[in-house]
């Protein structure tokens, strides 16, 4: 018989009862909330009379519609009525219930995926789910996470399990040393463009290797927290030193039981002969800094290939390129190095946390965001906002030009007061470049910190290995 996937191990360690050969209730060991995907749930349960089962294994957070203005914490305001209304009944249920609140004037509030692991939320071994698709970001510290709907929500509020269909598993090898300018944001830019949008769909995806093994964790949950672009159901790295230095620091609760804990989490990886569904093999060298010139994440190149050509693509493929390219405003054969842009957004649950600060300071510092362009800097959390502080980051930026936000999703999606406006054209950190994702007709470009920390000083697409050659 062979042996074990690391993602076949925490699903087995989690199921209540199977239902089925493709279906289990899976016990849910921490399930997160946001103002938007919640109310239907909670109102669902009082229709039914019910309450929440274990509210201490609950956590929400506002942090899609607040806006982001550069106000102290405790003077923010959601003035859009229907924002400020999905605000007040989080609160609400959350009191009623006595869930955990970030509220929208918490000095620790930002975003759900930056929020839970600084605070030692996630361990490895456990199953974390939330009403949002990015919850795959904590398979970077070896837990199982994925998103939800509002359905879902309801069923785990009340009994903490979920009636979960089993995913196939695909194992994606990355070895080699990065290059100089290339980043984690780069490489799952990367490896979405190669494995398509739909690539892995229904695939629970472990990601492995020396490259993999080189990144922070930061790092990782970047990798991570993108790989639902390509339809996986979840995304996993192992836990190793990485983890436990990252875990240890974060997690102060666990210290009493650390050896134990360790010991647990040496067993999770895949066994040395286990079976995957699927399995990829990619060079980090080939890895160039990545940017899409397309409406999906997987329409990338290298910054310094041009916009493909359309020749060979099948009918259905072909049509949703020129879709693209003329949404976005480009041709086959166009130079993305040198497109002209208007706005900058650093930030989203992508690339919010503090390395990704520290490196677009590194870039900016004594220089001057370009006449006409628009940067806005959003942290992760009042946490990571404290300590750019601290760290003189914010200095830093404020001083070259770029605003210094509060925490919050901001301009990842135009749920806030943070939208590009129509034809403005972003570079951006976030994880997703949909039609009007950042705002009606606004056009986005996704890319690395480091490389939107250059376009908003260059006024234009730049290849950040040039700066560094420089």
């Amino acid at each position: 018989m062979p042996g074990l996937t690391l993602y076949d191990k925490l699903v087995q360690s989690h199921v209540v009862e199977t239902l089925d050969e493709e279906h289990v209730l899976l016990y849910v060991d921490l399930h997160i909330m946001n103002e938007y995907t919640s109310p239907q749930a909670f109102s669902g349960l009082a229709a039914r009379g019910r309450q929440v089962l274990r509210p201490g294994q609950q956590m929400a957070v506002v942090d899609h519609v607040i806006p982001t203005h550069p106000v102290p914490s405790e003077a923010r305001v959601i003035a859009q009525p229907d924002a400020a209304l999905q605000a007040r009944n989080l609160k609400r249920n959350c009191d009623s219930q006595g869930i955990a609140l970030f509220d929208t004037r918490d000095p620790l509030q930002g975003i759900e995926h930056v929020i839970a692991p600084e605070h030692g939320m996630i361990l490895p071994g456990m199953v974390v789910l939330c009403g949002d698709s990015h919850t795959t970001t904590y398979g970077a510290l070896g837990a199982l996470g994925f998103g939800i709907g509002t359905s879902e929500v309801e069923h785990i509020l009340a009994t903490q399990t979920l009636v979960y269909r089993l995913a196939r598993t695909m194992r994606i090898r990355i070895d080699g040393e990065l290059g100089a300018g290339v980043s984690a944001k780069d490489l799952v830019i990367f490896l979405v463009h190669r494995l398509g949008a739909q690539g892995a769909r229904g695939y629970a995806v472990e990601l492995c290797g020396g490259t993999i093994a080189a990144l922070s964790a930061e790092g990782r949950m970047t990798v991570c927290n993108m790989m639902v672009e390509a339809g996986a159901r979840a995304a996993l790295i192992a836990p190793d030193a990485i983890t436990e230095a990252y875990v240890r620091e974060h997690a102060p609760q666990l210290r009493p039981h650390w050896q134990a804990a360790r010991a647990h989490w040496a067993t999770l990886r895949s066994d040395e002969d286990a079976c995957f569904d699927v399995e990829h093999g990619f060079d980090a060298r080939e890895i160039a800094p990545y940017v899409t010139w397309g409406t999906s994440p997987d329409q990338a190149v290298p910054v310094d290939a041009p916009v493909p050509s359309l020749d060979g693509l099948d009918a259905l493929a072909r049509e949703a390129a020129v879709q693209a390219l003329a949404y976005i405003g480009l041709a086959p054969g166009a130079r993305l190095e040198g497109l002209p842009i208007d706005r900058v957004f650093i930030g989203s649950c992508t690339n919010a946390r503090i390395e990704d600060l520290r490196v677009v300071a590194g870039v900016a510092r004594g220089r001057r965001v370009a006449p006409g362009v628009r940067a806005m800097v959003v942290p992760g959390s009042g946490a990571v906002r404290d300590q750019a502080e601290a760290e003189g980051l914010a200095r830093i930026l404020i001083e070259a030009g770029f605003e210094w936000r509060q925490p919050g999703c901001s301009m990842c999606l135009a749920m806030n007061d943070d939208v590009l406006r129509p034809a403005e054209r972003c570079a951006s950190t976030t994880n997703r470049n949909f039609e009007g994702r950042q705002g009606r007709g606004g056009r986005t470009h996704l890319m690395s910190p480091a490389m939107a920390a250059a376009a908003a000083l260059a006024g234009h697409i730049v290849d950040i290995r040039q700066e560094i050659r420089a």
